[in-house]
C-alpha cells in the first residue's frame, strides 16, 4: 500500500488507531477493513487476523513500518494497526 492511499484513509472519520481498539471492534463485528504495519508484532497480527477471519473482515499489510505509519497518522508514537469502522447500516449479524 502506498503512503498516499494511507493518507486518504486517515482522513476518514471512521478510523480506529491501535491494535487493542481494533481488536475490540473486530470482536463486536464493527470493522470494515484492517491495515497492519509491515513490522507489526506477530502476536497482535495473529490475533487480528484470527478475529478478522471470524467476522469476514479484510486485512491488508501496508508495506509501511510502524514508525512511518505513526508519522503518516500525525501521531508521536508507533502505530502497528489501523482500521476502518463500518457505518451503522453495514453491521452484519453473526
Amino acid at each position: 500500500m502506498i503512503a498516499n492511499d494511507i493518507k486518504k484513509i486517515i482522513k476518514n472519520e471512521n478510523l480506529i488507531i491501535g491494535s487493542e481498539r481494533v481488536l475490540k471492534a473486530l470482536r463486536n463485528n464493527e470493522m470494515e477493513k484492517v491495515f497492519l504495519a509491515s513490522n507489526a508484532p506477530p502476536a497482535h497480527a495473529d490475533d487480528i487476523k484470527h478475529f478478522a477471519a471470524l467476522t469476514n473482515t479484510d486485512v491488508e499489510m501496508t508495506g509501511v513500518p510502524n514508525d512511518e505509519l505513526g508519522v503518516l497518522c500525525k501521531k508521536p508514537f508507533l502505530i502497528s494497526c489501523i482500521g476502518l469502522k463500518k457505518t451503522t447500516g453495514e453491521k452484519k449479524k453473526r
